[in-house]
C-alpha cells in the first residue's frame, strides 16, 4: 500500500472521529441528568413505588450496603425523563417511608438498631397516617423522657426508697409508670402499647422491668435515654408490700387522712383481677392515681380502649387519632423495632422464604386443646377458609406438582404455630397437587416449640421473629383471641380473617370471619357506668367501639367514619 493510500485514510479516520466525539459532548451535555441516574440512581430508587405496585417485589441485597433492586412481572421500561422525575422524589418518599410519615426521627444510631432504617426495605408503605397531633405528643413525651428518664436528678430522688411527697407538690416531679411483664410475648406487647399511651396521656415516663427472657428483643424506643428500669430500683425483686390502689381507695372511705401520698402504688388491671372493672375508667379515680409518683402496672391487656371511656381523655385521644381503629399501628410500630439479633432473623427468612413471591399469606395458628380441635380439623378449616376468600387457589387433584408452567406467579404461605403437623401438611398438600389458577405454591414454618416459654429469652425471639414476619405478608388468617395475631396484624395495618372456633371434626360455617378492625380486642373490657353506678354495654355508649368477633364480650375500637 502506498504512503499516500495510508495517509488519506487515516485523515479519513480523524474525520469520522472528530464528528463522533463533538456527537457525544453534545448529547452528553443535553442528557447529563438521565446519563447519572442510569449509572447511580439505582442505589436510591424509589421504594414507596415499588411497594405500590402489586406484582413487585422488593428485595433487600445485604445488611451493610442497603442498596434495593426489584423485579416485576408488570411493564419495566421507563423513558429516561419518568426515571428523572422518579429520582427527584425518591429521597423525600424514602425518607417519609423510612421514618413512618414523621412517628420516628432521625438521631438514633443506624447501627445500633438496623430495623430502625431498613425495615421499609420489606413492608408496603401503610395508608394509615399518623396525625399532625400524634406527632407533637410523641415528640414531647421524647423531651419528657430525656428530662425524667433514668439516673436523671429527678429520676434519683423519686425512686429513692422512703421518700415522701405531700398533695401540694406532688403535681410539679417527674412522674413515672413502671411497665412489669405477666403472660406471652402478644399480652406484654399489648400492654407495653397500653401503657406507653397511658403515660403520655398523664405526663408520665414509661420505665419497663425487663428480665433476660425479654432484653435482646427490641432496640431503644427513645432518643438520648433508656426506657429500661434500672435493676437498683427498691422494688425490684419485691413488690408484696407496696400499696395498691384498692387499698388507697378503701383507706379514702374510712376517712383516714393522709397528709402524704404513698410514694409507689400498684396500678392492678390484670384480667384475673376485677377490682378494676370499678374504677380504672372512672375521672375520680384518674384525679387520685395523678398524684401519686411511681405507678407500677400489672397487666396482661390491651386496655386502651378504657382510656377512650375516660372523659378527661377524650379530647386528647379523638385529636391523636382521628382514625380510632388505628392506635396500635401507630403506637405499635414507633415502639416496637426488632434488635440487630432479631433482625438478622427476619431478614434472613424473609430473603430465603417469603421475598421472590409475588403475595405472602400469613397463617398464624393457636391451639390450645388438640383433642378438642384436632389437627386435620384445624387444617381443613384454614383451607376452606383460603378457598371461601380466593387467598390461595383450588387444586386440581388430576395433575402432580410436576406439570409446570414455565413462568407462573407465586405465592408464599408463612406457618406460625407451636406445632409442626400444620406446616409438614399444608407443605405436602401443595407439593402433590397444581394449583388451577398454575400459581406455584410454597410453605414454609420457621418453628415449631410444641409448648408456650414465656419466660424463655430463645422461645421469645422466636415468636417476635414470627410476630414480624407475619406482619409483613399481604394478608393474615388468624386463631380466635391470640394477642400473637393481634400483634402481627396491628403492626402490619391489616385486618385478618379470623377463625372460628373448631370442636371435633367438624367444620364451622363460615370458616372464618374478617374482623371489621386492625386493632386488638380488650378481652376484659369495664363493665361499671361510673356515672350511673350500674352495669352498661359501653358499645351502647360509644359508636367507636364494637364487640369483638372472636370475644363476644370483648371490646374493640373501629373507625365509625
Amino acid at each position: 500500500m502506498s504512503m499516500d493510500k495510508i495517509g488519506l485514510r487515516f485523515r479519513t479516520l480523524l474525520a469520522v472521529g472528530t464528528i463522533t466525539f463533538s456527537t457525544l459532548l453534545i448529547f452528553t451535555l443535553i442528557h447529563q441528568n438521565s446519563i447519572f441516574y442510569f449509572v447511580d440512581g439505582f442505589s436510591s430508587i424509589n421504594v414507596l413505588s415499588a411497594n405500590n405496585n402489586p406484582n413487585a417485589t422488593v428485595l433487600k441485597q445485604g445488611i451493610k450496603d442497603h442498596k434495593i433492586a426489584y423485579s416485576s412481572v408488570g411493564p419495566k421500561t421507563h423513558s429516561l425523563e419518568d426515571q428523572k422525575k422518579d429520582t427527584s422524589q425518591s429521597s423525600t418518599s424514602i425518607a417519609n417511608d423510612q421514618f413512618l410519615d414523621g412517628l420516628l426521627v432521625s438521631t438514633f444510631d443506624e447501627a445500633s438498631c438496623l430495623s430502625r432504617y431498613q425495615s421499609h426495605l420489606y413492608r408496603k408503605a401503610s395508608p394509615y397516617k399518623p396525625s399532625a397531633y400524634l406527632l407533637s405528643k410523641l415528640r414531647n413525651y421524647e423531651h419528657l423522657h430525656s428530662s425524667c428518664g433514668p439516673r436523671t436528678k429527678s429520676y434519683n430522688k423519686t425512686m429513692r426508697k422512703g421518700s415522701k411527697f405531700s398533695k401540694d407538690d406532688a403535681g410539679t416531679k417527674c412522674k413515672y409508670l413502671v411497665w412489669t411483664p405477666s403472660n406471652g410475648l402478644g399480652n406484654r406487647m399489648l400492654t407495653l402499647a397500653s401503657a406507653f399511651l397511658y403515660a403520655i396521656l398523664t405526663d408520665r415516663v414509661l420505665l419497663v422491668k425487663f428480665g433476660t427472657d425479654m432484653f435482646g428483643l427490641f432496640c431503644e424506643p427513645f432518643p438520648d435515654s433508656s426506657w429500661l428500669l434500672p435493676r437498683n430500683f427498691p422494688y425490684w425483686k419485691d413488690q408484696k408490700h407496696i400499696e395498691t390502689y384498692e387499698t388507697m381507695l378503701g383507706n379514702s372511705k374510712k376517712k383516714i387522712s393522709k397528709e402524704l401520698l404513698p410514694q409507689f402504688l400498684i396500678l392492678n388491671l390484670q384480667h384475673t383481677h376485677d377490682g378494676h372493672n370499678n374504677f380504672f375508667h372512672c375521672d375520680q379515680s384518674q384525679g387520685r392515681l395523678q398524684k401519686v409518683p411511681v405507678l407500677i402496672l400489672w397487666s396482661d391487656q390491651y386496655f386502651v380502649p378504657s382510656l377512650f371511656m375516660i372523659p378527661s381523655f377524650r379530647q386528647e385521644l379523638s385529636k391523636m387519632f382521628p382514625e380510632k381503629d388505628t392506635v396500635f399501628h401507630h403506637l405499635g410500630r414507633y415502639l416496637f423495632h426488632p434488635s440487630n439479633a432479631a433482625w438478622e432473623q427476619i431478614s434472613r427468612i424473609y430473603e430465603a422464604h417469603l421475598a421472590k413471591a409475588n403475595e405472602r399469606i400469613g397463617l398464624q395458628i393457636r391451639v390450645y386443646n388438640t383433642h378438642r380441635s384436632p389437627h386435620q380439623t384445624i387444617i381443613n378449616e384454614i383451607i376452606a377458609c383460603t378457598l371461601q376468600h380466593k387467598l390461595l387457589p383450588e387444586l386440581d387433584v388430576q395433575k402432580t406438582a410436576t406439570s409446570l408452567l414455565k413462568k407462573r406467579t407465586s405465592k408464599a404461605v408463612l406457618v406460625a404455630s407451636l406445632f409442626s403437623e400444620y406446616g409438614e401438611k399444608l407443605r405436602t398438600i401443595y407439593k402433590t397437587s397444581t394449583a388451577m389458577t398454575g400459581e406455584l405454591i410454597k410453605v414454609y414454618q420457621p418453628s415449631h416449640e410444641g409448648r408456650q416459654k414465656s419466660n424463655n429469652d430463645t422461645h421469645n425471639i422466636k415468636a417476635w421473629t414470627e410476630i414480624y414476619l407475619l406482619s409483613l405478608c399481604d394478608a393474615l388468617i388468624t386463631s380466635p383471641k391470640s394477642t400473637f395475631g393481634y400483634v402481627a396484624h396491628g403492626l402490619g395495618g391489616l385486618k385478618p380473617w379470623i377463625l372460628q372456633r373448631a370442636y371435633g371434626e367438624t367444620i364451622p360455617n363460615p370458616p372464618c370471619q374478617r374482623v371489621m378492625s386492625m386493632e386488638p380486642c380488650f378481652h376484659y373490657p369495664p363493665k361499671y357506668d361510673c356515672k350511673a353506678n350500674n352495669t352498661v354495654d359501653f358499645t351502647s355508649l360509644f359508636h367507636h367501639m364494637k364487640h369483638c368477633e372472636d370475644v363476644s364480650s370483648g371490646l374493640r375500637l373501629v373507625n365509625a367514619n
